[in-house]
C-alpha cells in the first residue's frame, strides 16, 4: 500500500493491504493533527520503505519523546520511527487506499476534548496502554 503527503513530494510504501488502526485522543495528537484525534497504525520497520522525498522530511521532538516528522513543503505529518523500537508510526490519512483499514482501538479517552462526541468502537483505553509492545502486537496481524 502506498501513501504520500498533501503536495505529493514525499511518498512511501508499506508491505500489506490490511491494517489495524487506532485513534489517539490525547492533547499532543489533537494538536499534531488539528482535530479531535489522530488515526494511525504501527508497522514493522522492515515492511516500510520511502519511495521519494526523504530529503524533504523535517522533524521536531519534545523532551518527553513525542516526535513529529513532516513534509518541509506542505507540512503534512509523515511516518516516523517509533522510539528505539523496530517499528514505524504511520498516520493513515496519508494512505492512498482505505479498503483494508480497520479501527480497533481508541487511546487516551480520559483526555479527549470536551467537544469530541465521537462514539468509540473497539478496545478503549482511558490512558496510553501500559504495555506498549503488547498493544503494538494487536495491530500487527493482517486479519
Amino acid at each position: 500500500m502506498r501513501g504520500h503527503c498533501l503536495c505529493g513530494s514525499v511518498e512511501f510504501e508499506i508491505d500489506g493491504q490490511k491494517f489495524k488502526l487506532y485513534q489517539c485522543h490525547c492533547s499532543l495528537c489533537r494538536r499534531h493533527g488539528g482535530s479531535a484525534s489522530n488515526a494511525a497504525t504501527i508497522v514493522r520497520a522492515e515492511r516500510f520503505r520511502w519511495i521519494r522525498g526523504k530529503d524533504l522530511i523535517s522533524s521536531w521532538q519534545k523532551d518527553s519523546g513525542f516526535r513529529s516528522d513532516f513534509c518541509s513543503r506542505c507540512g503534512s505529518p509523515l511516518p516516523n520511527p517509533l522510539r528505539a523500537l523496530p517499528y514505524v508510526w504511520i498516520p493513515v490519512g496519508l494512505l492512498d487506499d482505505d479498503a483494508g483499514l480497520r479501527l480497533v482501538a481508541h487511546l487516551s479517552l480520559a483526555s479527549k476534548a470536551k467537544w469530541d462526541l465521537s462514539i468509540a468502537e473497539g478496545q478503549c483505553f482511558q490512558e496510553l496502554p501500559s504495555d506498549l509492545l503488547a498493544f503494538i502486537n494487536t495491530l500487527q496481524s493482517d486479519e
